[in-house]
């Protein structure tokens, strides 16, 4: 056991507070034991001393009365004037009331045992009557000496029953230690079991199990990032490096020149959006996004994000129906509501047929915001629809190639409805079209 650690330093704080707390509890209860036995001596003299006044009251012999049962266990003097006119025992009773002096009663320690002398005053103060015992067995000392022991041993008992109970509160924190110890950026498998009872214990786990989720999901994401960039990033390096060691073999005319800088530009773009693209599936977690809230006018955002696609739209000679727009206000992360209604439009405009038809609503429904973008399409097979939100997932090579995109799209549309706490409804035929609901 190291002696600077958490649980000696509450064992000697709460062994020091017991020891503490025993000791005064002892002088209280010494002080009222020792009270109380010399209340009953004084008591018992009293009575004796009473009962021979009583007896002198009466005029009776002294002697007699000296000789009875009752005043065998004591010494008695009656004096008068500073002198004994009567006396059972051979003390120096002169002596004895010097010893009392203005009191009535006085004890007088004997080795083991304890004299008591009392005083009791004659009628008319014609005298007084001392009351002396000696060799009273002093029990208040047996006490003290049992008091020690005991508590010397109940002391001792708390501080083992302190120190399991310790050892059962500090298990859950060597815990945490432990498994903190085998957590790596290679290994963030390790958690701690929950507590049986409810309580601050854990609350403490449920904290570190839930800190060893977020820098898992965090570690996930960096990984996924780095494997995603590498990945992506590859094809149009490659390009631009081929283009321009082709550039560099021997002199090109200019207009060659300007078809290799044409496709460096075009490469270029490439990375910059998919830079951007896992940048943003990157940046915000459940942790961080609400302090990202504001609030946010969904119409207003819709509309600019049409906006944006004007152009794509008479290209195509798309019939574009508002079907419903309702003046919406909530509080969210505007980047992501704006990605959200940008990627499901640009996918609608990209995949639809020329003169056709793409509808949208925006309207509230049971205290919630409702987006609904249906399309007529290409359309998704039902076995493609699952994975449609996997980052980088394209459905058919062919038409990959005729359709410009990275796969990222309904990638960072998921991950952005599910920060806002929302959920994402897809359904679509093959040759026939795509609904999409987004419920915030």
């Amino acid at each position: 056991m190291r002696f600077n650690s958490l649980k000696v330093r509450v064992l000697v704080w709460f062994a020091s507070l017991v020891a503490v707390i025993l000791f005064i509890f002892s002088l209280f209860l010494y002080f009222s034991l020792n009270s109380s036995i010399n209340l009953k001596i004084e008591h018992s003299l009293l009575n004796v001393a009473s009962d021979l006044k009583y007896a002198i009251e009466r005029k009776e012999s002294l002697v007699k009365v000296l000789q009875k049962r009752e005043f065998l266990p004591y010494e008695i003097a009656v004096i008068k004037d500073a002198k004994i006119i009567g006396q059972k025992g051979e003390s120096d009773f002169i002596k004895l009331l010097g010893i009392v002096g203005a009191h009535k009663f006085k004890t007088v320690e004997n080795g083991d045992y304890i004299n008591a002398i009392y005083t009791l005053k004659l009628s008319n103060n014609s005298g007084k009557i001392v009351d002396y015992k000696k060799d009273i067995d002093d029990k208040i000392e047996n006490i003290v000496t049992t008091m020690f022991v005991s508590e010397t041993i109940v002391l001792l008992l708390l501080v083992w029953l302190g120190s399991s109970l310790i050892d059962k509160i500090l298990f859950t924190l060597r815990s945490i230690t432990k498994t903190a110890q085998n957590i790596s950026v290679d290994n963030f498998s390790s958690t701690i079991p929950l507590p049986k009872y409810d309580d601050e214990t854990r609350e403490l786990v449920l904290a570190f199990n839930e800190m060893v989720h977020r820098l898992r999901e965090g570690t996930s994401k960096i990984e996924s990032f780095n494997s995603d960039v590498s990945h992506e990033l590859k094809t149009p390096l490659t390009v631009i490096r081929g283009e321009i060691e082709v550039a560099t073999l021997k002199p090109r005319d200019a207009q060659y020149y300007q078809k290799i800088l044409d496709t460096i530009d075009t490469e270029a773009s490439q990375i910059q959006e998919i830079t951007e693209n896992l940048l943003l599936l990157t940046r915000y977690t459940k942790e961080n996004i609400q302090k990202s809230f504001a609030l946010c006018s969904l119409d207003i955002l819709l509309l600019q994000t049409i906006e944006k696609f004007s152009t794509k739209i008479d290209e195509k000679k798309i019939q574009f129906h508002v079907l419903k727009l309702e003046n919406i206000e909530l509080k969210s992360n505007e980047t992501l509501i704006r990605s959200i209604f940008l990627n499901l439009i640009d996918n609608a405009i990209k995949y639809s047929f020329n003169r056709t038809n793409i509808s949208i609503s925006l309207f509230r429904k049971n205290r919630k915001a409702h987006f609904i973008i249906e399309d007529e399409g290409c359309g998704i097979a039902a076995d493609k629809l699952d994975k449609i939100t996997d980052r980088f997932y394209r459905v058919d090579e062919s038409r990959s190639r005729r359709v410009k995109g990275f796969g990222l799209g309904l990638s960072i549309v998921k991950n952005s409805i599910e920060l806002l706490n929302g959920n994402l409804y897809i359904e679509s035929k093959a040759a026939k079209g795509t609904r999409v609901e987004v419920v915030l």
